[in-house]
């Protein structure tokens, strides 16, 4: 049965699956980075092992310049092209070839002076810009049928 709810609502009903402490980062996180990246499109994927919100200037997943996770246990920000960062106090983890995330403690680190640079290159890098006169949206891209328990049990 497909949802014809708001994408915004939706999104909500997503992240209330959550603990407190995960949802709360999840949400003041994402408000950081609808302010810091206006025009962004904001692709949701409620997948199997995590919620995934892509951020990027269109609604295609291969343009998306980030994307925020939420685990049972702690949210991600993730840097698509990390690989490609320059990264000289060793914030970004993972070995993989393109995708590098953090782990946030809470959504403060966004604004953690290292944590914004990272970001400024990663846009300055992205093949295709977020154009911030533009209004951004929210998308749903998929809900997966089955899905790991979002709460830690």
């Amino acid at each position: 049965m497909v949802d014809a709810s708001p994408p915004r609502k939706q999104l909500s009903t997503f992240i209330a699956k959550y603990d407190t402490k995960v949802a709360r980062i999840a949400r003041a996180a994402l408000i950081k980075m609808r302010k810091r990246l206006p025009g962004a499109v904001a692709l949701i994927y409620d997948n199997y092992n995590a919620l995934a919100i892509a951020f990027g200037p269109s609604e295609r997943v291969s343009e998306a310049v980030f994307s925020l996770a939420l685990y049972p246990r702690w949210v991600s920000l993730f840097f698509v092209r990390g690989a490609d960062l320059p990264d000289p106090k060793g914030l970004l983890k993972g070995a993989g070839t393109r995708i590098r995330h953090i782990v946030l403690k809470g959504a403060a680190d966004l604004d953690h002076p290292d944590i914004r640079v990272l970001m400024k290159l990663a846009m300055s890098l992205a093949p295709v810009r977020i154009v911030p006169s533009r209004r951004g949206k929210l998308v749903i891209k998929s809900i997966s049928a089955r899905q790991r328990p979002r709460r830690v049990v």
